[in-house]
């Protein structure tokens, strides 16, 4: 394995990729050098060139989102196997670009979106597909907190709510059919901190997003609501909650007219919690073995982002946009 890109989630990508059995870091580059100390015995190469040079099998790329269609077209046309951390590119159309070359060229490759790999949305998605929730009718989510200092070439959509998005599709199994947002700029940067979006699935399935990074208090939360109840998904914690609909029949009239839902039992489930991004590189380490592996396709990366640009031209139009 080769790592390029030694910044705030490149240091993390490292530690675990040393971690990871069948997994061994070769070669890194960085053309700002090592600051986190995370080099050890390996020189720093220069650029993405010198990282093919090498004679690495794969790479992961942890580069800021304006750079990642460069450095993966080169490991592409270097025949390397590679992880593009998320989103795929900084547009949607440089993202299929990128897609197209992974494609041509036989080579595995995978987007890092590493909620996908969150215990407690893992296991939500697993009791969805198997009918637990009956009809899903809408899945909401939350990612709110503190303003990151990491951040410098994107706003709140293209950092955060693309998380959100890639995790509601792939929860929900279905893509985004229609979008609409409303953001705000208040930190006196050029992109924007604050947004709220709602939207539905091409399978039926409302949606809903509010995601900021001026918020003092931090938020990471998935709410699927379907006919049998609510699973509550803190993936802070990779806590999985089920509130589900209570049977209780009412005597009272007026209240046994209305053929909504009563309180039910609720159910925090015992989950296997391992590090989300230790099972993401163990995923892509199974791919490029040839077995069965959750990765996120590039494909789905590339859809990812006509959403998050479906939202921002929703958010400057007044217009839902379908897509």
């Amino acid at each position: 394995m080769g790592l390029i890109g030694l910044g705030s989630m490149g240091r993390h990508h490292a530690r675990v990729i040393r971690e990871v059995d069948g997994m061994e870091l070769v070669a890194i580059a960085d053309p700002q050098g090592d600051k986190h100390g995370v080099a050890r015995e390996l020189d720093v190469l220069a650029d993405v060139q010198a990282l093919i040079a090498a004679g690495i099998d794969a790479a992961m790329v942890a580069v800021p989102t304006y750079l990642h269609e460069e450095v993966a077209m080169a490991l592409a046309a270097g025949g390397v196997h590679t992880m593009v951390e998320k989103p795929i590119a900084a547009t949607a159309e440089s993202g299929q670009r990128v897609a197209d070359a992974f494609a041509g060229a036989g080579l595995v490759g995978a987007v890092g979106y590493v909620e996908r790999c969150n215990p407690a949305l893992l296991e939500m998605r697993r009791r969805i597909a198997v009918g637990e929730l009956g009809e899903v009718f809408q899945i909401t989510t939350s990612r709110q907190g503190p303003f990151p200092a990491r951040i410098a070439d994107v706003g709140v959509v293209k950092d955060l709510a693309t998380h959100d998005i890639d995790l509601t599709a792939w929860i929900a199994q279905s893509p985004y059919a229609t979008i609409s947002g409303q953001v705000a700029h208040r930190s006196g940067r050029e992109h924007e901190d604050m947004v709220v979006s709602a939207g539905r699935l091409a399978n039926g399935i409302i949606v809903a997003h509010t995601v900021n990074w001026l918020s003092p208090r931090k938020v990471r939360e998935t709410v699927a609501t379907g006919e049998n109840g609510s699973f509550v998904a803190n993936t802070l914690t990779g806590d999985l909650t089920f509130f589900e609909n209570g049977d209780v029949t009412s005597e009272w009239d007026r209240a046994s007219a209305f053929r909504g839902v009563s309180e039910g039992d609720s159910i925090r489930f015992a989950l296997s919690r391992r590090e989300p991004l230790r099972v993401e590189q163990e995923n892509f380490r199974d791919a490029l073995w040839g077995r069965e592996a959750n990765v996120v396709s590039m494909t789905d990366g590339v859809h990812t982002l006509r959403v998050v640009e479906a939202l921002l031209e929703s958010a400057r139009t007044g217009q839902t946009v379908a897509l």
